[in-house]
C-alpha cells in the first residue's frame, strides 16, 4: 500500500503533496502501468486546480515516471506501445493523502462552502425552478471550478438538485404534493431512527437542547434561533441512529424544507411557532425522562400536524426570487 502521510509532507505547496504522492504510489507499484493520469482527474480527487495537478505531472514526466502517448493524458511507465488504461484513480488504487498534508486553504475550502451552498439552494426551492451556474459558483466563492463541481455532486447526492442529459444543474420547484410526500416519509421514518438513536442520546445533551427551546419560548424568535431547534430535534437527536441508509433517506427529505422556516419569521406566524416550540419541547420532555414510546409518539404527531401549516405557508408565499439571491442561482422558470 501506498505511503501517504510521511512528516516531511506537511505543510508543503499543493503541487509538491501531489508529485509526492503520485510518485510513491508509481514506485511501489501501486497503481497500475498504462494507466492514463490526466491534469482534470488529478486535480478533482486532491481538491485542487488543474494548475498544481499539471505542475505535479510534468516534474513526474521528466523523471520518467509517466509517459506521453497518442491519447489524451499521461500513462505510467516508459513503454509507449502499452495498451492505455483509463479508470478512476482513486479506483485504480491512488490512497488520498491525510488532510493535514493539504494546505489549509484548498483542504478546507469545499467543506467551508458546502453548507452555506446546501442552505442557498434549499431556501430557493419554494420559489420556482432554478439553475445552478458551475461556473458562477466558482467565481463567487473564489473556488476552482473543480470544487464547485464537487460541491453541485454532493447536492445530487443529498436529492437537492439534478443534472439534465446536457449536463446543466437544476433545482427546484418544493410543489405541494412533493412536500406532503416528504412530510409522510418523516413522521414513518424518524420515530423509528429516535428509536435506534436513544442509546445515543446523553442527558446532558437532551438537557442542553431542551433548555434551547425554553430560551426561544421567553424570548426573541429569529429564522436562525429556530433552524437551531429544528437541527438539535431532527438532527442531532434523531439522525444520532446508527443505520445510516435510514440518515441518508430522512435527510433527503428534511432538505427540501428548510427555506419553511425562514417564512416563520417573513410572515410573523406568531401561532405556528409558538405550537411548534411546544411539541418540540414535549419531545424532549418524554425523552429526559427516559419515555421512548411517548416521545416517538410526540415526534410522529408534530410531524403530521407540521404539513397542514407549511402547506399554507408555501400556498401564500410569493413567487418572487429568493430571500437571499446569489449569481449562480438562474430563476428559470
Amino acid at each position: 500500500m501506498a505511503r501517504t502521510d510521511e512528516p516531511g509532507d506537511a505543510g508543503l505547496p499543493l503541487y509538491e503533496v501531489i508529485y509526492r504522492v503520485l510518485r510513491r504510489h508509481i514506485v511501489d507499484g501501486v497503481l497500475p502501468g498504462g494507466l492514463v493520469v490526466g491534469e482534470t482527474a488529478l486535480a478533482r480527487a486532491f481538491q485542487s486546480s488543474r494548475i498544481p495537478a499539471g505542475a505535479a505531472l510534468k516534474r513526474l514526466e521528466d523523471e520518467g515516471l509517466v509517459t506521453r502517448f497518442g491519447g489524451r493524458g499521461l500513462m505510467i511507465g516508459d513503454d509507449i506501445d502499452a495498451e492505455p488504461l483509463r479508470r478512476d484513480l482513486v479506483e485504480a488504487g491512488l490512497t488520498l493523502p491525510d488532510t493535514l498534508m493539504l494546505e489549509p486553504k484548498t483542504r478546507n475550502r469545499r467543506a467551508t462552502i458546502y453548507p452555506e451552498v446546501e442552505h442557498i439552494v434549499a431556501g430557493c426551492l419554494p420559489y420556482g425552478r432554478f439553475q445552478l451556474n458551475e461556473s458562477l459558483l466558482a467565481e463567487h466563492y473564489r473556488v476552482s471550478r473543480t470544487v464547485a463541481h464537487e460541491v453541485l455532486t454532493a447536492l445530487d447526492r443529498t436529492g437537492l438538485v439534478i443534472q439534465d442529459k446536457n449536463q446543466r444543474w437544476y433545482a427546484g420547484p418544493l410543489t405541494p404534493e412533493l412536500m406532503r410526500e416528504h412530510f409522510e416519509l418523516r413522521w414513518l421514518l424518524e420515530p423509528i431512527a429516535l428509536e435506534q438513536a436513544m442509546a445515543r442520546l446523553s442527558q446532558s445533551d437532551l438537557h442542553a437542547r431542551q433548555e434551547r427551546i425554553r430560551r426561544v419560548q421567553s424570548g426573541r424568535r429569529t429564522a436562525a434561533n429556530l433552524e437551531q431547534l429544528e437541527q438539535d430535534l431532527h438532527v442531532d437527536t434523531v439522525l444520532s441512529c446508527g443505520n445510516r441508509q435510514l440518515r441518508h433517506a430522512i435527510r433527503r427529505s428534511q432538505l427540501p424544507l428548510i427555506a419553511m422556516h425562514e417564512t416563520f419569521q417573513r410572515h410573523r406566524d406568531t401561532d405556528e411557532i409558538e405550537i411548534m416550540l411546544g411539541e418540540h419541547l414535549a419531545v424532549f420532555d418524554h425523552l429526559v425522562a427516559g419515555q421512548l414510546a411517548e416521545a416517538q409518539q410526540a415526534l410522529a404527531r408534530h410531524l403530521q400536524r407540521s404539513v397542514v401549516s407549511n402547506l399554507a405557508r408555501l400556498a401564500r408565499l410569493d413567487k418572487q426570487a429568493p430571500h437571499h439571491p446569489v449569481p449562480f442561482l438562474i430563476l428559470v422558470d
